[in-house]
């Protein structure tokens, strides 16, 4: 989970959009489950490969700090764009290399369109790269990490009620959710494909026949959906998506509507799509209000910051948790335009608060 203590801040929506072009998901809407995952598929599907050496260029949009660094998602090291790739290395920092966060060994290495899809490969440290080499992502305790440039650690795996995984990554926790995003959007544009091959039998299944023929197994929806949960999409993954876009012409769904992965493998299955069953809101809305804990952490107060904000009695105030379910069970009032909101029976997690076209995240630790 990113590293918040009782922090709140705004989101512009309940579903986290990113900047789709209008109508980009119509096809998709009114869906549920494998139908919705394989109307998504003819959405993506169809793309520019850009090749494996073209994947350099795209990350010189899709993969890049503030201050104009390769970002790095294995290690803390300082990359300039264009230049050490690897070849050899022997610590970390030596080089930067295109990690296949979908291990090609698991489809059998053909230079496909899988094998350059910008959407599941990262530039990342040679050295770590290579430990992490084709072993499935999870968790583990105690796991061995190459040192404090290194991001990210291996070991055996101790996710709970799937412990007989093996041997594990798990990656650094402020990029578990892009990784999880990657294994929606690679089971969902490749849902006729079979990943299945050594490890990846561990966190894909392929029936052989039938469609989607493949599909990701028990350990790999309550892995990836937690961490969906835990790391939502951030401002990372909105530009990378909306970069890989301007090369590739397809792209993450997952990142544009995080609540999909829900739809297809979690607790909305059977729930038909819609893309704008959330109402979204411009940020100028969002500027007007400020929302604080109280020291004993059992109290939200929202107080308007802008004129014309004043928040009455009749406010339409509704609160979700991650995967959208609505709480039914807090109380509210409001004192001299300030909305306080009995926040001590919610057990830990993220949280959705929508008064009227106010929209913000709260964490309930």
């Amino acid at each position: 989970m990113k590293k918040f203590l009782f922090l709140i801040f705004i989101s512009l929506s309940l579903s986290l959009f990113a900047q789709e072009p209008s109508g980009y998901y119509n096809t998709a809407e009114g869906k549920a489950n494998n139908a919705l995952r394989l109307s998504l598929q003819n959405i993506i599907s169809s793309h520019t490969n850009v090749g494996y050496g073209g994947l350099w260029t795209v990350y010189e949009t899709s993969d890049v700090t503030a201050t104009g660094k390769v970002w790095d998602m294995y290690s803390t090291c300082t990359w300039n764009i264009g230049q050490k790739h690897c070849g050899n290395y022997s610590i970390v920092c030596d080089c930067i290399n295109r990690e296949h966060s979908l291990p090609k060994s698991w489809w059998g290495g053909s230079e496909n369109d899988m094998y350059s899809d910008a959407f599941h490969l990262y530039p990342t440290d040679g050295k770590v790269n290579g430990q992490r080499s084709n072993f499935p992502f999870g968790e583990c305790a105690n796991g061995e990490s190459l040192g404090s440039n290194a991001l990210g650690r291996l070991g055996n795996s101790t996710f709970s009620g799937y412990s007989n995984v093996g041997t594990v990554f798990e990656p650094d926790d402020e990029y578990k959710g892009d990784f999880a995003r990657s294994y929606f959007y690679m089971a969902t544009c490749y849902a006729d494909k079979n990943f299945a091959s050594g490890n990846g039998s561990k966190v894909f299944s392929y029936s052989g026949s039938g469609n989607p023929k493949c599909n990701l197994t028990a350990y790999a929806v309550a892995l990836f959906l937690k961490w969906g949960r835990e790391d939502l999409v951030s401002q990372k993954e909105i530009d990378r998506n909306n970069a890989i876009y301007n090369h590739q012409y397809n792209r993450n769904p997952f990142i544009d509507h995080p609540e999909l992965a829900e739809h297809i493998w979690g607790n909305k299955k059977n729930d038909v799509w819609y893309a704008n069953s959330s109402s979204a809101i411009d940020e100028t809305e969002v500027s007007k209000f400020a929302i604080y804990p109280n020291p004993a952490i059992s109290e939200l107060k929202i107080i308007p910051i802008a004129i014309g904000t004043e928040l009455k009695e009749n406010e339409d105030v509704e609160i979700f948790d991650i995967t959208g379910t609505k709480i039914n069970n807090c109380q509210f009032s409001i004192l001299n335009s300030q909305f306080s909101i009995n926040v001590s029976d919610l057990s830990s997690g993220i949280y959705i608060i929508k008064i009227n076209n106010f929209i913000g995240k709260f964490i309930k630790k």
